[in-house]
C-alpha cells in the first residue's frame, strides 16, 4: 500500500524571512490526519532569507536531522557546538534530556534551502549529542547511499531509533530499488525533481508512505534527488 503525499498539499506558512511546507501537523498548522509516519513525526521544508533566522530554542526527546540543499546554515548549541551546514551535509542532533540550540543563514545574500526532519527516539531521557557529517555528490550518484542508521555503519551519522535515512541523486531514466524487511515500512521524500514510484508521478516537494509492501522501485524522469527512510 502506498499513500501519497503532495507536496502543494502541506502546510504553507511565508513569513517573509521564513517560507515553509510542513509534510505533517507542525506549530501553526495542525491536521489530526498528518502527525506523522511511523517514528517520523516532522519533516519541514524551509527557505531562510539572507541574515535571518532561528533564534535560541529548546528541544527535548527528538532525533533532528538537518539536511542542506543549498545554501549555508550556521548552528549553535548549549553543548558548545558552533558549525556550518553546507550542500551535502547532514547534522544530527539528539536532543535527549534538553538541548537548546539556534540556527542562522549566515549569508546576506543568498537564501538557504533545507529539510528539518524530526523522529521519535528509542526512548526518553537519552544523553544530548550532536553529530555532522558530509557525503560527497559521487557516493550518492546512482544508488542509494546510507546516511543515517541505528549503529552508523557505512560511515553514516548514528541516530537513536531504529531507521535506515538513505539520500540518491538521479539522472534521467535512472533506477533504484530498495527492498524492505519483514515489518519494515519506508517514506520516500522528493526533494528535487520529478521521479517514478512504480506507476506513482512524484515531484519535488511529495512524499509517500510505503506500508505492506516487499520494497520499492523510483525511476527518474530528469535529475532527481530523494530522501528514501527505513522505518521500522
Amino acid at each position: 500500500m502506498v499513500r501519497v503525499r503532495r507536496g502543494m498539499e502541506r502546510g504553507h506558512f511565508d513569513h517573509g524571512w521564513l517560507n515553509t511546507y510542513h509534510t505533517f501537523s507542525f506549530a501553526g498548522y495542525q491536521d489530526r490526519a498528518q502527525m506523522g509516519f511511523r517514528s517520523l513525526r516532522v519533516m519541514n521544508e524551509d527557505w531562510i532569507a539572507p541574515g535571518r533566522g532561528f533564534g535560541a530554542h529548546p528541544h527535548e526527546n527528538m532525533e533532528i536531522v538537518t539536511y542542506v540543499l543549498s545554501g549555508e546554515l550556521a548552528h549553535k548549541d548549549s553543548l558548545g557546538t558552533g558549525s556550518t551546514i553546507r550542500p551535502g551535509e547532514l547534522q544530527r542532533m539528539t536532543a535527549g534530556t534538553g538541548i537548546v540550540h539556534s540556527e542562522f543563514n549566515p549569508s546576506m545574500r543568498e537564501p538557504v534551502h533545507l529539510y528539518q526532519i524530526w523522529m521519535y527516539p528509542e526512548r526518553a531521557g537519552l544523553e544530548p549529542s550532536y553529530e555532522q557529517k558530509a557525503f560527497p555528490e559521487e557516493e550518492r550518484r546512482g544508488r542509494l547511499r546510507l546516511v543515517a542508521s541505528p549503529d552508523g555503519r557505512d560511515g553514516s551519522l548514528s541516530i537513536r531509533q531504529d531507521a535506515r535515512l538513505y539520500l540518491a541523486l538521479m539522472e534521467g531514466g535512472e533506477e533504484i530499488s530498495h527492498e524492505l524487511g519483514p515489518g519494515r515500512y519506508a517514506w520516500v521524500q522528493v526533494l528535487r525533481g520529478e521521479v517514478a514510484l512504480g506507476e506513482l508521478a512524484l515531484s519535488a516537494g511529495d512524499g509517500a508512505a510505503i506500508a505492506e509492501e516487499p520494497g520499492l522501485r523510483i525511476q527518474a524522469g530528469g535529475q532527481a534527488e530523494v530522501l528514501v527512510f527505513d522505518l521500522p
